[in-house]
């Protein structure tokens, strides 16, 4: 699609905006006046956007690379040049402030230079298409988000051979600008990101000041047990994040970040950012076949890694059968998406990698974390403490609204400068989020010991009610990644007449010899798991079905289960 296609698409969508179709997103938030008044007084929040400072790196910096994937390594001279023109480029042809610009894209660098160009003109950037979402997935949220125009690449996601995605496009109520790129490829690596963009950027007026309170991203939840939600953040509450994870972990200039995680997904797009604002270089992982994550790492001198537990059971599984030793220049790895296996932690330790274990949402970002000089056993037991700048608190699982005692497991609650401004258009689920003290319910939980380290226990809805007794699925699953046959868990509901439901433990084996499960169930009672707690059913799985996140997909599990498709079988007790 050319800039004549985008220019028709945009008209159009401009005739709908003016016809009262359509609103441009207002400036809200959930943080109170006192509380935004608190953070910019500790500088949690400050006055420059993601793109002010990008363009001060440029400045000060310009040669440096900024950002690199698989065949392409940016400066940040060429970075903002590139924003700049994809912003002028979409000023001239109607994109308005308040308006959204969604990416569907695999990892390449057009990513980051749409977030800059969105932050500079006060667009919404809205990158959480994934690869594995289909064309029929992608226009139901398109429909749903209405964004101004779509970024693609020719050919990207799941079964899009079987449709035009312009032609599939105009059939929306608001039919988005489509702007397709070429698939990426050592022919075409070194053509100028959005060469064939020109323009000259002349915002009137009000338009012209920056504003870092403004929506700026637009992410969507991963919808495991529902409809995914619109997370609205702002520059503030990207960067307040951002900030204290660069502080703590000391990352600046020659910060070489390598995200495993997409950009699609919160976790690689808070790496970007934070890698971006510290003014290292943010490395996009796409390995071509045959490739191996260890060498891509040396490659690039990476520093640090971001990604989910899985990358880093897969990066083990590479060092072990390599028999090589990790890249001295990392310094640490980021896991997130879901809770960490003690035994993967302590196996990054004896290869040299510090582990980052935390806790974060979409809503609210990496806000938990453990630090470099944390004890071995902080970090493989806990899920960190709350950076500077956020909060955590513990509520009663009876009361929302009551504060639950040091060590007492409840529902975690937090709040604090990198937090959401709100669900997109939903008002509802916003106010709902929320306890009477103003504390967002996170649905996840937890306990604080005596030092403000949090212990995860799971999810309020993952818990399993066998005959009144609740049993939470998370330690049960750390426990079984201990077993040296386990390499994933997943503790899940297996419906019963009788007790309404009992624990089915679903695992994918190491190489070698199959594991018992009787051995497995003995394993688990000697590691400390209560026999009321232990599984009852077992089954076997190649590969565990997964969010791009890294959360295991449970529905998917028991859709096998449903299907005959997977049949645990009864273990003797």
């Amino acid at each position: 699609s050319g800039p004549s296609r985008l220019i028709r698409y945009i008209l159009n969508y401009r005739i709908a905006v003016k016809s009262g179709f359509i609103m441009n997103n207002a400036k809200f938030t959930t943080h109170s006046v006192a509380q935004r008044r608190q953070y910019r007084a500790s500088g949690f929040w400050q006055d420059r956007t993601i793109y002010e400072i990008v363009r001060g790196h440029a400045e000060q910096q310009p040669d440096r690379f900024a950002v690199s994937d698989r065949y392409r390594r940016m400066t940040y001279r060429q970075l903002i040049a590139a924003a700049e023109r994809l912003a002028a480029h979409l000023w001239e042809n109607g994109i308005e402030p308040g308006q959204q610009v969604a990416v569907w894209l695999p990892n390449r660098l057009e990513t980051a230079v749409t977030l800059l160009a969105c932050s500079k003109n006060r667009y919404i950037c809205c990158p959480s298409f994934h690869r594995n979402h289909t064309v029929t997935e992608v226009l139901k949220l398109l429909e749903r988000f209405r964004p101004a125009l779509l970024i693609t690449e020719t050919g990207y996601g799941a079964g899009m051979e079987q449709y035009d995605i312009e032609t599939e496009l105009a059939l929306l109520p608001f039919p988005p600008g489509l702007y397709c790129l070429q698939p990426l490829g050592r022919d075409n690596a070194d053509t100028p990101v959005f060469s064939d963009l020109n323009g000259v950027l002349d915002l009137p007026g009000e338009a012209e000041l920056p504003d870092p309170d403004a929506v700026v991203y637009l992410a969507l939840t991963s919808g495991t047990t529902a409809e995914p939600k619109g997370v609205m953040h702002s520059d503030n509450t990207l960067l307040a994040n951002a900030r204290a994870i660069a502080a703590d972990w000391r990352f600046n200039e020659v910060s070489v970040i390598y995200t495993l995680s997409p950009l699609s997904h919160n976790l690689g797009f808070g790496a970007m950012v934070t890698a971006l604002h510290a003014g290292g270089e943010i490395v996009l992982s796409r390995l071509n076949p045959g490739e191996t994550l260890v060498d891509d790492l040396t490659r690039t001198g990476a520093t640090f890694i971001y990604g989910v537990p899985a990358h880093a059971v897969d990066l083990l599984k590479e060092l072990r059968q390599s028999g090589v030793r990790a890249p001295e220049s990392i310094t640490g790895f980021r896991i997130s998406g879901a809770q960490v296996p003690a035994n993967v932690a302590a196996e990054l330790m004896e290869y040299g990698i510090t582990p980052q274990t935390g806790y974060g949402m979409t809503e609210a970002h990496s806000h938990n974390y453990t630090l470099p000089d944390d004890s071995p056993q902080r970090i493989i037991g806990t899920a960190g403490r709350a950076c500077p700048g956020y909060e955590i608190k513990i509520w009663s699982l009876d009361n929302a609204d009551l504060e639950a005692a040091v060590g007492e497991v409840g529902q975690i609650g937090g709040r604090g400068a990198s937090l959401m401004l709100g669900y997109y258009a939903d008002e509802a689920a916003t106010a709902t989020s929320f306890n009477a003290h103003g504390w967002f319910m996170t649905g996840d939980l937890g306990s604080l010991d005596e030092d403000g380290y949090l212990h995860i226990t799971g999810r309020i809805k993952d818990v399993i009610i066998r005959g009144g007794h609740n049993i939470h699925p998370a330690l049960i699953e750390q426990l079984a990644a201990r077993h040296p046959g386990v390499e994933k868990a997943a503790a899940i509901p297996f419906p019963d007449a009788r007790l309404g439901e009992r624990v089915c433990l679903v695992i994918v084996p190491r190489a070698g010899p199959r594991p018992d499960p009787q051995q497995i169930l003995k394993f688990l009672e000697e590691e400390g798991l209560s026999k009321y707690d232990l599984p009852e059913y077992f089954a076997e799985i190649d590969d565990m079905p997964l969010t791009p996140g890294g959360k295991v997909l449970k529905r998917e599990l028991l859709a096998l289960i449903d299907t005959g498709r997977l049949e645990p079988e009864l273990l003797s007790r």
